[in-house]
């Protein structure tokens, strides 16, 4: 897992944006990419989850959707990755109209960087999979703080209450 005081690594992914335009605008290309770089100068919060459409993902996802425009207003951009497909995070956004950015990481790439693909295990089988984590990246784009093994329950406003102390 990356570590506070790292830089984060940049990438640039196909993501849809829900209804994240708000204050700070829309990150996304016209070609439908997110570039971590244009997030910048704000402070970012970098969170992975598993898989749309699970019952802790997104409870994870509306909790980060009904505090965005506080986000917002804090000058914080919010962005959700996972290997889940285009596709599945336009529907994911729609069906429950998120108002955060999706970022696609399908070839994992991004997830390695992060140190949020790792070895878990289940019921005593091993696999390897997205590590429910969140990194909260400064405006310098280091890293400012690290979530590395979430629990959804209140963890928005957590992250909330860190980003607002950078912003």
């Amino acid at each position: 897992m990356i570590q506070t005081g790292e830089k984060a690594p940049d990438f640039t992914l196909p993501a849809t944006g829900g209804n994240a335009l708000g204050a700070l605008g829309n990150l996304i290309t016209e070609d439908g990419m997110l570039r971590f770089s244009d997030a910048l100068p704000h402070p970012v919060v970098l969170y992975f989850y598993p898989k749309d459409n699970t019952p802790g993902c997104t409870t994870e996802a509306l909790d980060f959707s009904r505090l965005a425009g506080e986000f917002a207003a804090a000058g914080v951009v919010v962005i959700g990755m996972s290997k889940d497909s285009l596709k599945k995070h336009e529907n994911f956004c729609a069906k429950h109209d998120l108002g955060i950015y999706l970022a696609s990481d399908d070839g994992g790439e991004t997830c390695e960087a992060y140190g949020a693909w790792a070895e878990k295990s289940m019921y005593g089988k091993t696999f390897w999979g997205i590590v429910r984590s969140t990194i909260l990246i400064g405006k310098d784009g280091i890293v400012a703080q690290v979530w590395p093994k979430v629990k959804v329950k209140g963890h928005a406003e957590e992250v909330l209450d860190a980003a607002r102390a950078l912003a």
